[in-house]
């Protein structure tokens, strides 16, 4: 293999795939929200690999997936830490993005960020999912038995 198939390679490893893992990510945890709590679109995510543009979209979607998990977890009565879920994480993982002509310390705290958001939106998206058939359960305990506890 010449040296810049390898380059090419090696880019793709380390840039592209973990960027579509990713965004899989960022949609399945929209798609694990019911759609009446949803603040965009699971696809739109898919919006972050324009160039350019992705700078100012990546702020609109960590505001609304936080706004989306926040509104999922009310709805599923799970306890929040904290108002906007991952919101702060991405917002600074957006900021130290921007702060790409930091050369060592922007890209580095950039790619800390980027890991603990993608961590944190997934820790989320499988307690939303693991809550939502106790939640059904309960809603249908409703139906049939009224608002007694039983």
């Amino acid at each position: 293999m010449d040296a810049p198939g390898l380059f090419q390679l090696i880019f793709l490893a380390l840039f592209i795939l973990p960027g579509i893992f990713f965004l899989i990510t960022l949609q399945n945890t929209l798609k694990a929200i019911s759609i009446e709590n949803r603040k965009m679109p699971p696809s739109n995510v898919w919006l972050l690999l324009i160039p350019l543009f992705n700078f100012f979209w990546q702020f609109i979607v960590v505001d609304k997936i936080a706004q989306s998990i926040t509104m999922e977890c009310d709805k599923l009565n799970i306890p929040v830490k904290e108002n906007k879920p991952t919101y702060k994480i991405g917002l600074a993982w957006n900021i130290c993005t921007l702060l790409f002509f930091i050369p060592v310390l922007g890209n580095l705290a950039a790619l800390v960020l980027f890991i603990a958001y993608w961590i944190k939106v997934n820790e989320y998206r499988k307690l939303i999912i693991s809550n939502q058939n106790s939640f059904l359960l309960d809603a249908e305990r409703n139906i049939f038995y009224g608002d007694k506890v039983i």
